[in-house]
């Protein structure tokens, strides 16, 4: 199915790769049109750096909805930087003009312009170093649109991981996980399995926070007082739900069928996921009232400007974001 409106990109950091993802979407055949909000002098020098012949015509948010690009066109609402921006340095200047963007991005889908919001990576260190708290989109997002909780989940294929914690430091974890957080971030994950992607009685597996499931309280104490209650009370509510299971066997085929995998922490469940499927994973944000997705890797500072960008999880993010619109 087609979303019977367009989605909106955001270009993220323009000193990495997500401006010649952008480009390279206007030349992609793809399941919605998309309208991007970047500097749309950055997405020309850029293409004529990287070699990607893709036109960029400006439009405004009045004229969404009434226009469409043509073949080999990139529709762009302009949200100029203040700094020039470089290749490969990202510059806190221009950090405050990002977040302007998102925000522009986000009411936009709020006030029923755009049927969903996909968006390129962004450099967190170079917004922190402006003196902008921020420690991600997945928390901004919700912040923005006045989520009570935001659930990170990665897909990759079949493979859907999703975290209970999100960007914190590993010794913070234990601490920010509780039965409350745990227990609503299920309820999240479930709900959303059921009425984005249309699985009526979604499976979900639990991993445990320590090694082997906290070998029954003498490797860690969380995954029997946090963990194992909140996940029996769910299965007594009706919820298709095991755990904790230990993380190193919880993706294998052993356990058999499951629609997704909770991880405790960041780096359990993605080195996984992005190993299973790196360059064309999706990142979806559930707990929003817009669709949001994003690729599945940083801003490739390295790599920005020399054409060699793979936008493969860009365009899986597109496709993504546009069936979970039209659900």
């Amino acid at each position: 199915m087609t979303p019977d409106r367009p989605l909106v990109v955001t270009a993220g950091e323009p000193a990495g790769i997500g401006p010649e993802l952008c480009l390279t979407l206007g030349q992609t055949e793809l399941p919605a049109d998309i309208i991007v909000i970047a500097d749309p002098d950055v997405l020309r020098t850029r293409g004529a750096m990287a070699g990607i012949d893709v036109a960029v015509r400006e439009i405004g948010i009045d004229d969404v909805g009434k226009t469409r690009a043509a073949a080999g066109e990139l529709l762009c609402i302009a949200q100029r930087f203040p700094k020039q921006p470089e290749c490969g340095r990202p510059d806190p200047a221009n950090a405050q003009t990002l977040l302007d963007g998102l925000r522009h991005a986000v009411n936009g889908c709020l006030d029923g312009h755009f049927a969903g919001l996909v968006t390129a990576p962004l450099q967190k260190s170079s917004i922190n170093d402006a003196g902008i708290t921020f420690t991600g989109h997945t928390e901004y997002l919700a912040e923005l649109t006045h989520s009570k909780l935001a659930v990170m989940l990665l897909v990759a294929g079949e493979l859907r991981v999703a975290l209970a914690s999100t960007h914190l430091p590993l010794r913070e974890v234990p601490d920010f996980l509780t039965q409350d957080k745990l227990r609503e971030m299920l309820q999240v994950l479930h709900d959303e399995l059921r009425s984005r992607f249309g699985i009526d009685n979604p499976e979900i597996i639990v991993c445990g926070l320590n090694p082997h499931a906290g070998e029954s309280g003498h490797l860690g104490s969380e995954d029997i007082e946090i963990i194992a209650p909140v996940v029996r009370e769910l299965a007594n509510r009706g919820y298709m739900i095991r755990g904790p299971l230990p993380a190193d066997t919880a993706f294998t085929p052993a356990t058999g069928h499951k629609d997704a995998v909770v991880a405790m922490y960041h780096d359990q469940g993605l080195p996984v996921l992005k190993y299973a499927g790196f360059g064309r994973a999706v990142n979806v944000t559930l707990g929003l009232p817009i669709v949001r997705t994003s690729v599945d890797h940083g801003t490739a500072l390295d790599i920005a400007g020399k054409g060699s960008a793979d936008a493969g999880s860009m365009i899986e993010a597109v496709k993504l974001a546009a069936k979970l619109a039209s659900s």
